[in-house]
């Protein structure tokens, strides 16, 4: 590895710590514009049925109310929420408000008031009348009753199916089946959903907005509303988080929309009980997995079928039902893959983006799989991964595509060794009211989306007169510090500190064409653009100090903003100067622009390993101690990196333990706030200890991989199979509430306190 890196692989904040610890900040709900309007929506209380009628007279007549909105003086036109360019093939069935309420929460009118109060009061004034169908609530009860269709195209909305390899033989071989459940999830982030569009009098638009993709934004307004895309502008706004709940864009159409036709300035502000019902969750998962392996853990066959919960409508759950199925090849070596995929519309919230993109759900199935493997034929867990893990530069059979310097056999061995494993695995788990017990698991995740589509980013750079740097890219801050983490790689190529170079956000009147902040993209293929676009400039700022100093590009080296002759640094010239002398004589400024285009997509991976304790009389369980082990190929700001897979660890221990979003038999999902809907708090956690495992054999920015996604895909599993290691059982609906646990223990030989 290189060992002579000035500014990669040390620690930095994130760009705007100073603003935000010190309330500076303007987020999204801070926006305030002369004569801005408040919007409020009002949302369907049934989980299925028609509006037979909107009656908002009683609403209109309230003073401060400007318009009332619903199905009846909105567009008609159907759009996709998750669509990121323009022409791309996406299930496109949501409308701006609903005459058909598919879920608790469609939207079904919108108030536009002067203030918050006024709109809130004029939404209960509302009156709609209902005509109530039945409402499927289950993917079984959906796939059941044809007879109810939830769209005009029935209520199974996409089918997916991977095959890879030739069936073998597996007559002598030990079959092992396994089915396991995971739950909808709220994203939970701090900031509510907000947004905020202005209506010019020219007829344009402008939109502030918290999304990861401001350009994807732009394409499904324009189309929706008719607009020329050069006269609509969406610039992205500092974001309280989102964990991929803000991948998508839900408040983003029906605020440009309500702006557009009161030509005003108008704000979307959701409460925590909106986001919940109103926005989307993580998608609810079942699979079902059997394999077939050799007695001496080899695994020689693996089927999986797997049925994924979309609510009530599509949004991005297709794509995800496809990722899940090519989530096990990066994995593990089967000589045999065989996964069938369908999604299906439920009577539900809408289903969608969420941190890991189909990973957490599909690895955590397999890994509590694997734990039931390693039962049967009495291995240790460890010993049965190392079996089948796959190895450096495999190609996916799935994909055809190299999984590059792919680390994780590396990360299981390290982890198991600082994990201590086999002594702690050996300790007896004790047979009282509290058992202690480990587990481990492995992730495989992605390093953007070549393969599905170009993957491309563009970026431009140029050095202003005093030497600074100013980087032009549709950066999509949303907490990882991936602003911080472009400045480093810019200044790292230049020989400059990252503070002598600015980096903004995305806002498409003013920085160049990006997907978005989402796909573990960043670091591997923007990062990259990065890194490629600052050695054009480089070799820009040399050529022109090669004019001055009068002395080849080849001996000259640029340092800490100097260029000097190598063996005679007193023949040199400072970056600001360049600058200067080139502007004298009308050189050309010294900038340069890129369009890189991706060409390889590697795998991510992490292997994490827990320590549980639980109390068998509570069904309570505590992570007692967590290690994770990732491979990062590098990492570019080694504080932030840490700091992704704690806050990651935190996320999958929720997911395994603690969170769900349930509905009743009416659909409601019962949760109208943090106050229930529980998740892991900080005197609840664990010492999480980090462990990177580092090398260049990728085409990242110095060798660096994704990061924000993997660290939180094999979390969930660790956590579930230390219980099951701790109980003696075999769990695999999470999350593990204290009731599954009871129940579990009661139905379990020498079960009980």
């Amino acid at each position: 590895m290189t060992e002579d890196l000035r500014y990669v692989g040390k620690s930095y904040p994130v760009h705007d710590v100073a603003q935000k610890v010190t309330g500076e900040l303007v987020y999204g709900s801070d926006l305030n514009f002369p004569g801005m309007l408040h919007a409020k929506l009002l949302l369907s209380p049934i989980a299925h049925g028609m509006v037979r009628s909107v009656d908002s007279s009683r609403a209109e007549a309230l003073p401060g109310v400007i318009r009332v909105f619903s199905h009846l003086n909105s567009p008609a036109d159907t759009y996709c929420r998750a669509r990121i360019y323009p022409g791309q093939e996406c299930a496109i069935d949501e409308t701006l408000f609903s005459e058909h309420v598919r879920f608790v929460g469609d939207r079904v009118a919108a108030v536009v008031a002067t203030s918050q109060a006024i709109a809130e009061a004029a939404v209960a004034l509302i009156e709609v009348d209902y005509e109530e169908l039945p409402a499927l609530l289950t993917t079984e009860q959906a796939l059941e009753r044809a007879d109810v269709p939830i769209h005009a195209d029935g209520n199974l909305l996409y089918e997916h199916h991977i095959e890879s390899g030739e069936r073998v033989d597996t007559s002598g071989g030990v079959l092992v089946s396994s089915t396991t459940g995971t739950p909808r999830v709220h994203h939970a982030a701090l900031e509510p959903h907000v947004c905020v569009a202005q209506g010019h009098s020219t007829g344009g638009l402008t939109v502030w907005t918290t999304s990861q993709g401001v350009y994807g934004v732009r394409t499904v307004i324009a189309e929706l509303l008719g607009l020329e895309y050069h006269r609509l502008r969406v610039i992205k706004v500092p974001m309280g988080g989102s964990f991929g709940g803000k991948t998508e864009f839900i408040l983003e159409p029906v605020t440009a929309f309500l702006a557009h036709e009161t030509r005003r300035a108008v704000k979307l502000l959701f409460d925590r009980e909106e986001c919940i019902r109103a926005t989307m969750v993580r998608p609810a998962t079942e699979t079902t997995i059997r394999t077939a392996c050799a007695a001496d853990g080899r695994l020689l066959d693996f089927e999986a079928a797997t049925t994924l919960d979309s609510g009530g409508y599509a949004a991005s759950t297709p794509d995800y039902a496809d990722h899940m199925c090519e989530k096990v090849t990066r994995l593990y070596r089967l000589p045999h893959y065989d996964h069938r995929c369908q999604v299906v519309y439920t009577n539900t919230p809408v289903a969608g983006a969420a941190r890991g993109w189909g990973a957490p759900e599909m690895i955590t199935a397999v890994e509590i799989h694997l734990d039931k493997v390693a039962r049967r034929l009495r291995l240790d867990p460890v010993d049965l991964r190392l079996k089948n893990l796959i190895q450096p530069f495999d190609i996916d059979p799935v994909t055809d595509m190299s999984l590059g310097d792919a680390r994780v056999v590396e990360c299981l061995e390290r982890g198991a060794v600082a994990f201590d494993w086999t002594a702690r695995r050996a300790r007896a788990r004790g047979k009282g009211r509290y058992r202690r017990g480990v587990g481990v698991a492995c992730g495989a995740h992605k390093n953007g989306m070549f393969g599905h589509f170009p993957e491309a980013s563009n970026m431009a750079l140029k050095m202003n007169e005093d030497g600074t740097f100013e980087l032009s890219a549709s950066l999509h801050e949303v907490g990882c510090g991936v602003v911080t983490t472009m400045k480093i790689i810019v200044a790292e190529v230049l020989g400059v500190h990252p503070d002598l170079i600015a980096a903004g956000e995305a806002d498409t009147s003013t920085t160049p064409f990006d997907y978005g902040t989402f796909g573990s993209r960043m670091t591997y293929v923007a990062g990259a653009c990065a890194e490629v676009t600052a050695k054009k400039l480089k070799s820009a700022i040399l050529a022109a100090a090669a004019d001055v100093l009068q002395a080849p590009v080849e001996e000259l080296v640029a340092r800490e903003g100097v260029v000097y002759v190598a063996g005679a640094e007193a023949r040199s010239v400072a970056f600001r100067d360049i600058a200067r002398f080139g502007d004298m004589k009308h050189l050309p400024a010294i900038r340069a622009a890129v369009t890189y285009y991706a060409t390889s997509n590697p795998g991510s991976y992490s292997v994490q390993f827990a320590e549980v304790e639980v109390d068998c009389a509570t069904g309570l369980t505590a992570v007692t101690d967590f290690l994770a082990v990732g491979d990062v190929g590098r990492a570019i700001n080694r504080g932030m990196v840490k700091a992704q897979f704690q806050g990651a660890v935190q996320m999958g221990i929720g997911y395994a333990l603690y969170e769900h979003v349930d509905v009743d038999e009416a659909g409601r999902s019962g949760v109208d706030g943090f106050k229930n809907y529980h998740m892991v708090n900080a005197p609840d956690m664990p010492d999480i200890d980090v462990l990177l495992v580092e090398h260049e054999g990728d085409h990242g920015p110095f060798g660096a991989k994704s990061v924000g996604e993997i660290a939180m895909v094999p979390t969930a599993a660790a956590v579930v199979n230390a219980v099951n290691n701790a109980l003696g059982t075999e769990l695999s609906d999470l999350p593990l509430i204290p009731d599954r646990i009871i129940a579990a223990l009661a139905a379990s030989a020498g079960g009980g306190a």
